[in-house]
């Protein structure tokens, strides 16, 4: 166990507890497991996800730390609150739905001991459906600082699930705040203009489960408005400029726009690694 680092999770009331399971059991399996796990309750939950939360800290006593808030707040506000509830310096995000490689914390803690300047710290995904043996899709990103930089003026840099970050370096940008669809992304351009430095782990760390429901809710107009408003905010910090901001909005608008057959075959054949995807399955 690493007494320095906190994993930072929210869970909100349409949540699968089934997930939720999974996600635990892969953070127990860790080979460096983290001294706690801070876990926002975005609002009431069911009365099943109350049962895997009562039953894991009953099990796991003095590992679990909860934060429960009276309403629904979202990601961004939700995230903030329990940055502010995490005991150690180093954080690692954690969605309650995906499932962490065995070596994921070990590998990236070794980063941030080999550099004492790094700030954040993230690695490449791997998409499924229904199966993590039988991933469909591969999000891979930039390795080093400035194609980092680069990168995340038009799509983020990070896989958000895989990070870690120094709390310290968070909260010198600001913590999370409230940009739906952009919470993330955010951070990553506030962090980057206070000054932090990011890598990428060339390596899949984290399992991500996705499926045709996710690629559904990236349409429609509801869709590219938060989408428009979150880049309107990282226009306004003075990371991208004008053009960069019109440029990605209209590529978005394409995919939001287009029906949703269309938009899978987008996500899964141009915005995704298949190439990368195909070598790993043949190995």
């Amino acid at each position: 166990m690493v007494e320095s680092l906190s994993v930072l999770l929210s869970l909100y009331i349409k949540e699968n507890p089934r997930y939720l399971q999974d996600c635990f059991e892969s953070l127990l399996n860790q080979t460096v497991p983290a001294a706690e796990w801070v876990i926002v309750e975005d609002g009431p939950l069911s009365q099943e996800l109350y049962q895997v939360l009562d039953t894991y800290q009953e099990r796991y006593p003095g590992l679990i730390k909860r934060v429960p808030l009276e309403k629904n707040v979202g990601l961004g506000l939700a995230l903030r609150e329990g940055m502010l509830h995490c005991s150690h310096e180093l954080v690692a995000r954690m969605d309650t739905d995906d499932i962490a490689r065995p070596e994921r914390f070990e590998k990236q803690l070794a980063c941030f001991e080999k550099d004492p300047a790094l700030d954040i710290c993230g690695s490449h995904i791997l998409e499924f459906d229904t199966d993590p043996q039988h991933p469909n899709a591969v999000r891979k990103v930039p390795l080093v600082h400035e194609d980092i930089v680069r990168y995340q003026k038009s799509r983020s840099a990070f896989n958000h699930v895989t990070v870690m970050f120094k709390k310290s370096s968070v909260l010198r940008a600001g913590n999370y705040e409230d940009a739906p669809l952009m919470e993330d992304d955010m951070l990553w351009v506030r962090m980057l203009l206070s000054g932090a430095k990011g890598m990428n782990i060339d390596e899949y760390l984290v399992d991500v489960r996705t499926g045709a429901g996710m690629i559904e809710r990236r349409g429609g107009i509801a869709y590219l408005k938060k989408y428009c408003d979150g880049r309107r905010k990282i226009l306004e910090t003075g990371f991208i400029s004008r053009f960069e901001y019109y440029k990605t909005v209209v590529i978005q608008a394409v995919v939001a726009l287009v029906p949703n057959s269309i938009r899978f075959l987008i996500f899964t054949k141009l915005l995704r690694n298949k190439q990368e995807l195909s070598e790993l399955q043949s190995r």
